[in-house]
């Protein structure tokens, strides 16, 4: 069952801008590519870093720790020294409020 809860209003993140959430599962952060929205664990599976700080490159993230790019879209590890992907969210417009199925 989708768990969905807000975000933050669609107008207040602009193309290319990013925002994170905290939630109870922890902290979400989403990305406005232009044409989506995308939601992700802000959280590195190499070592548990920070991810939304890091180098945005299209719809792929450099974490600024050790450098493993992963997909936005997908989650999946692009680079080494990521092998694991990181959580993905869907995420949804009502109202003009983006929300996040953290049950995802």
């Amino acid at each position: 069952m989708a768990t969905w809860v807000d975000g933050i209003q669609r107008s207040a993140l602009p193309e290319g801008a990013h925002c994170v959430i905290e939630t109870e599962i922890g902290p979400v952060a989403l990305f406005n590519l232009g044409d989506a929205v995308v939601a992700i664990e802000d959280r590195c599976s190499h070592d548990g870093g920070e991810l939304a700080c890091g180098r945005l490159d299209g719809d792929e993230i450099t974490c600024p720790r050790h450098g493993a790019r992963f997909s936005l879209r997908s989650g999946m590890p692009l680079s080494p020294p990521a092998y694991e992907a990181i959580e993905t969210f869907p995420v949804r417009e009502c109202d003009g409020m983006l929300q996040i199925d953290i049950d995802g």
